[in-house]
């Protein structure tokens, strides 16, 4: 904060970044076929072959001990994989599943550092804790968005009530608000994004998700959008929450969705952002006759 000395790195933790920035080349292998993820796609949906390499490349560099980076790109890797290649169901299950394995793995690790430099039970600590004790981990931020985006797409893929009955929700609240105390503009807006999915998809549980809100779900994903504007997944999230209120929530919804088809999606996120124009499509003709 402005005004307030910031300590110089313990030994420990200068230690802790040399290992750090030392690169595992099976990672940047992972990494080159991940950016080639949209090669051979047909419309919005990939082909699995760059990815599955990506996967295969992550899973080998994970068998590092103490490898959070391999742990967390493969959770993206099989997200991506399960999510845009057109999967079965079941199939689709198994690798969110697997995403949400190797994220606590990921998670995990940031246990073992912080504890390593003295934080004690990591995992009893409130999210702006936690966040305060990794704060300079590079794989901090990374880690717990993808830990709460495959927990959340694992609890989409199961069934929301059951899952949320595993206590996945709270899980993805809280991976969600650390996020947001480590940095609240990683991935454009993802924290806040994620934490306004969360409370307009959860469904209201007593004494389980009673802290569900629709106030806190058109919050969230306002903070997301006003973060990052431009980003099709604030956008698109942002508008299906408002289409569930009265008539003007509704027209902003319609407005939202017609704005998102309009535009020219991204190079580099081209399958990702043409799948999000196909929802908005298909949200648009369910909500034109209600605005």
């Amino acid at each position: 904060m402005a005004g307030q000395e910031v300590a110089a790195p313990s030994r420990q933790e200068q230690a802790l970044d040399t290992l750090l920035t030392a690169a595992n080349p099976l990672i940047v292998e992972g990494d080159a076929h991940y950016r080639r993820r949209q090669e051979g796609r047909v419309g919005s949906r990939a082909s699995s072959g760059e990815i599955s390499k990506a996967v295969a490349a992550y899973e080998k560099a994970g068998q590092a001990r103490g490898d959070a980076e391999a742990h967390w790109k493969l959770a993206r890797a099989l997200y991506f994989e399960a999510t845009y290649t057109g999967l079965d169901a079941a199939a689709r299950r198994a690798r969110l599943e697997k995403a949400r394995r190797v994220s606590e793995e990921a998670i995990a690790i940031l246990a073992e550092r912080a504890e390593g430099l003295g934080t004690k039970r990591f995992r009893d600590l409130a999210p702006r804790e936690k966040a305060a004790a990794i704060h300079r981990d590079p794989d901090a931020a990374p880690s717990f968005f993808w830990g709460s985006v495959a927990w959340g797409e694992w609890a989409l893929a199961v069934g929301k009530w059951k899952a949320a009955r595993t206590g996945a929700a709270k899980t993805i609240r809280d991976y969600a608000a650390t996020l947001v105390a480590l940095d609240s503009e990683f991935e454009e807006g993802g924290g806040y994004r994620i934490l306004g999915r969360l409370h307009d998809e959860a469904p209201r549980i007593p004494l389980v998700t009673g802290w569900v809100s629709r106030k806190e779900a058109l919050r969230n994903l306002r903070l997301a959008v006003r973060v990052t504007p431009r980003n099709f997944v604030n956008r698109l999230f942002l508008a299906e929450a408002l289409a569930k209120g009265g008539s003007a929530e509704r027209a902003e919804a319609v407005r939202i969705a017609r704005g998102l088809i309009a535009e020219t999606p991204s190079p580099l996120h081209l399958v990702e952002e043409l799948k999000i124009q196909e929802d908005a499509r298909r949200n648009l003709k369910r909500w034109s006759g209600q605005a």
